[in-house]
């Protein structure tokens, strides 16, 4: 068997977006979690048939808001993310990570 193609995912991501803690690596963190809120909202909003519009006027913002949080161009803060989680029905539950 040839494992000189077989790489470990921290050297890639090392090589694509820096090392841990570096600038270039950070900014691959915030897109990449923007990314996963933005997918999460449209998805669930999506699923309870709300439109951007709803959404937004239940959490006292413009479609636009919800529009660039859904696309990723902007990512809320906590509070907001707890507003809007909750206009669309739905709650957030805190579990351990460790058996």
């Amino acid at each position: 068997m040839n494992t000189s193609k077989i790489r470990s995912i921290s050297d890639e991501m090392d090589k694509l977006y820096g090392k841990v803690g570096t600038p270039e690596r950070e900014q691959f963190r915030r897109e990449a979690y923007a990314y996963c809120m933005a997918q999460t909202i449209h998805d669930v909003r999506k699923s309870e048939k709300i439109t951007q519009k709803e959404l937004a006027s239940r959490i006292g913002a413009e479609k636009s808001y919800i529009s660039k949080i859904e696309k990723g161009v902007i990512e809320p803060g906590i509070g907001t993310f707890y507003r809007i989680v909750n206009a669309l029905g739905h709650s957030i539950e805190l579990v351990p990570t460790h058996a």
